[in-house]
């Protein structure tokens, strides 16, 4: 029998799960089949079987498959110095530095550089990694709205006089929206406020940018920015991330951030699945114009539909419903259409749009694109129908 403390909690955890299941934000578990639309593999890779095979030559010349302890510690093997070079390479800095996920880049990379007596100015919808890793760090927040360069503008005037250090944070492709930051812009504002940037490019690795090297390169900005934060996860079809700037800012970081100097190590091998990652996707530039031709071609008709699609000219296109019931619904009659696609609800989004994201990646075709339209078309109109009938 659980002691009454336990058995308290218990019946606390209880009762708020079953207050998320009556507003339909229950989370679960769940592999889904068909067409996906889910998937960040952006450029396919993560079928690929090029890279499987690269895959299994990293394991075999391992001498051992397991990290053993951190890289501070027994971890430690040359291929990853050798891959942060490269990716540096990739990225257009002097250094990279690799974390076991992107998660812990943004929380390291935070954590180590913002202190308590710092402002930090974050877009409202950056993602949860980077929130977190401001609000362990300490520092003061400023929270602008989506995008909102007049605004931000606004703020860092308003502490234009405070001798603190000022740091805006951002992602570059917005994972919820598909938005589109004007880099050049706040850049401009940065250097005006004698402000930083850091960027998170976890949607833009391999996908947007010069070879796939993300929109602070596209922007020509790699030399002004503080940091630039690329994930493997994603696009790369592999495992971690890059957190890429300054030589310098390696060396802290290795001596300051905590994500990477208590965990374990990740297998060497991972570094020749992402260096293969990274060279397959050098040379696929004909496959992320094709990616972005679908994606622009889908929003037009998501539009011409009627479809509330905001967002940028990106592979991530959202359709707002609004309410929780809504997504759920249109989410099951897609899965049941045989499309892969899953409704996203508060907290992930803001309360009252709730809605499908819709993940492109090369491996959908244009067909896919007409049946899920006229799938998405068929709920629509069944389900103004119903609301016509409910108030009649």
């Amino acid at each position: 029998m659980p002691s009454e403390p336990v058995d308290k909690i218990v019946r606390e955890m209880e009762s708020a799960l079953a207050n998320l299941r009556e507003r339909s934000q229950l989370r679960e578990f769940a592999q889904l089949n068909g067409v996906n639309f889910s998937s960040n593999d952006y450029l396919g890779l993560a079928e690929d079987s090029r890279l499987k095979l690269a895959v299994l030559e990293a394991v075999g010349k391992s001498v051992r498959v397991g990290g053993t302890g951190s890289r501070l510690l027994s971890g430690h093997d040359q291929v990853w110095n050798e891959l942060e070079e490269e990716f540096a390479a990739f990225a257009g800095t002097e250094a990279a530095l690799y974390f076991s996920s992107g998660y812990a880049a943004n929380i390291g990379l935070l954590t180590a550089v913002l202190g308590k007596d710092d402002v930090v100015f974050s877009d409202a919808l950056n993602h949860a990694s980077l929130i977190d890793g401001i609000r362990l760090s300490g520092a003061r927040r400023v929270i602008y709205p989506h995008l909102d360069l007049n605004v931000l503008e606004k703020e860092l005037r308003a502490r234009q006089r405070e001798r603190c250090r000022k740091i805006i944070v951002t992602e570059s492709v917005f994972s919820m929206d598909g938005g589109i930051v004007d880099l050049r812009a706040i850049q401009n504002l940065a250097a005006q406020f004698s402000a930083s940037l850091i960027v998170d490019e976890a949607h833009a690795t391999a996908v947007h940018g010069p070879g796939g090297a993300g929109m602070v390169a596209q922007a020509g900005l790699t030399e002004e920015v503080l940091a630039v934060v690329h994930t493997c996860g994603k696009a790369l079809a592999s495992a971690g991330g890059f957190v890429c700037g300054a030589k310098v800012l390696r060396e802290f970081l290795i001596n300051h951030a905590r994500t990477l100097i208590f965990s374990t190590a990740m297998p060497a091998y991972i570094a020749g699945q992402i260096r293969s990652a990274l060279r397959f996707a050098n040379g696929m530039d004909a496959e992320r114009k094709l990616l972005l031709d679908r994606s622009n071609l889908l929003a037009t008709e998501l539009n011409a539909a009627g479809c509330r699609t905001p967002g940028g000219h990106s592979q991530i296109i959202p359709v707002i419903l609004g309410s929780n019931e809504d997504a759920v619904s249109a989410a099951k009659v897609l899965q049941e259409q045989g499309f892969a696609v899953r409704a996203i609800r508060p907290p992930t989004v803001p309360v009252g749009s709730a809605r499908l994201r819709l993940s492109l990646t090369t491996r959908i075709t244009n067909q896919h694109l007409t049946a899920l339209l006229a799938a998405l078309n068929s709920w629509r109109t069944s389900r103004m129908s119903v609301a016509l009938a409910g108030h009649a």
